[in-house]
């Protein structure tokens, strides 16, 4: 397995994997839920059924934190043949509500009062 690029954006994450397994094992593993359990408990999904499916291709699914705010996003899975016979896993990762996002980073220190944004 080679990580090839991790993309971050506002409220988003794209990670991308060549596997050395082929499509149709790397499918199994993400889309049959006694598979998936392995590595993405459904405990960590809003709910344990996929939103989206294309057979074969991608998968979507809702997550859920398990603290405090309980922001919830959504993770797709999207599967391709590679040159080497392997297949390319890409995971997006979205954050569902954008209104919790930060908008600024500020210092720990910075000794000044939080604001808030008023509309």
């Amino acid at each position: 397995m080679n990580d090839r690029k991790t993309e971050e954006q506002k409220n988003r994450i794209k990670l991308e994997y060549d596997l050395d397994e082929p499509p149709q094992k790397v499918w199994r593993a993400i889309s049959i839920p006694e598979f998936r359990d392995n590595w993405l408990p459904t405990d960590a999904l809003a709910d344990p059924e996929a939103t989206s499916v294309v057979p074969g291709e991608e998968v979507r699914y809702r997550m859920r934190d398990s603290t405090p705010p309980f922001l919830e996003s959504t993770v797709t899975f999207r599967i391709v043949p590679n040159a080497a016979g392997g297949t390319s896993l890409r995971i997006i990762h979205e954050l569902a509500d954008a209104s919790f996002a930060p908008t600024t980073t500020a210092a720990t220190n910075d000794n000044s009062p939080p604001f808030i944004l008023a509309a």
